[in-house]
């Protein structure tokens, strides 16, 4: 079976080549999932614009409208630390709609893969790290308001912790995030989700994994989810340039097949997203965001 994967062309559009956030990434996955024969016509899904309905459910309206509209503050253009224009915002509206279809797709098809997401520091009225609307957390919203799904874990593995996840989805009980992230990086002012593991500088493989496989079992007992959104981040590689781990390539793809093996041995659906990754090698970064995928291919094929 070829598992569903969903995409946008505007994912990636004309932006500055320099800027250390990697726009041209998600076109490049797209690109290299086709290669590998696991993105087809038969499988590809593309998501509509997010419903202002859903937006709202987690994010404030004003800041939305002024967002859109090229008019936010001086010091919020420079939390988003991203250039604006008209492929952002088109980009930005489309992403998080597509979280929700990988989750609907992995309720009905036990997993499904998003080829971008992770947007996990945004918070309620305000952008941060590169992230403008918190796609996890609006997919989370939507989900509860759905029949058949009363519990929705979010279990991140990013480097970076996921604090505007903690934070929107605080007084959501059904909602509950985990967060396994190094300690001493950004952002440098932690919230509290509902299980945090923050993890010394310099981390290796063997360690890494324990702690992963722990966690996961931990939440999973703690949470009893009905869907789980896997924040595949790969910016825990040894060589990315905003991570402070020392994980190789080979340690993410065990990272990965270890979470997956573990949902699909439960029963548990899972909807995965690619979260961070800042490589100066946009090809081998790229390669490095399809792990999870081909990982999921592996477990659930």
């Amino acid at each position: 079976m070829l598992i569903p994967i969903v995409h946008h062309p505007d994912y990636s559009f004309p932006f500055p080549a320099k800027h250390r956030f990697p726009m041209e990434k998600f076109g490049l996955l797209a690109e290299h999932m086709r290669s590998n024969g696991l993105l087809t016509r038969q499988n590809s899904y593309r998501p509509a614009p997010c419903r202002q309905a859903w937006l709202t459910q987690t994010h404030s309206p004003d800041y939305l409208a002024r967002f859109a509209g090229n008019r936010l503050s001086p010091r919020e253009t420079r939390q988003m630390n991203l250039p604006w224009s008209t492929g952002l915002v088109r980009r930005t509206f489309l992403a998080p709609s597509g979280t929700v279809l990988t989750a609907q797709l992995a309720l009905q098809y036990g997993v499904a893969c998003h080829l971008a997401g992770g947007t996990h520091h945004a918070h309620f009225d305000h952008a941060a790290g590169f992230c403008i609307l918190n796609d996890l957390a609006i997919a989370a919203n939507v989900l509860l308001r759905q029949s058949g799904v009363d519990r929705v874990l979010i279990f991140d593995v990013d480097v970076h912790q996921g604090d505007g996840t903690a934070r929107l989805l605080a007084n959501e009980p059904n909602a509950f995030t985990c967060s396994v992230h190094c300690e001493r990086n950004y952002p440098f002012e932690k919230q509290v989700s509902d299980l945090d593991v923050a993890l010394p500088d310099g981390m290796e493989d063997g360690d890494y994994l324990k702690v992963v496989e722990r966690t996961l079992r931990q939440a999973l007992a703690m949470s009893k989810p009905d869907i789980v959104l896997y924040d595949a981040g790969v910016d825990v590689f040894a060589g990315d340039p905003l991570g402070r781990l020392n994980i190789t390539e080979s340690g993410i793809r065990e990272r990965d097949y270890r979470v997956l093996r573990e949902l699909k041995a439960r029963g548990i659906p899972v909807a995965t997203v690619i979260g961070g990754g800042y490589d100066d090698d946009r090809l081998k970064l790229a390669r490095r965001h399809g792990i999870v995928v081909e990982e999921a291919s592996r477990v659930f094929s």
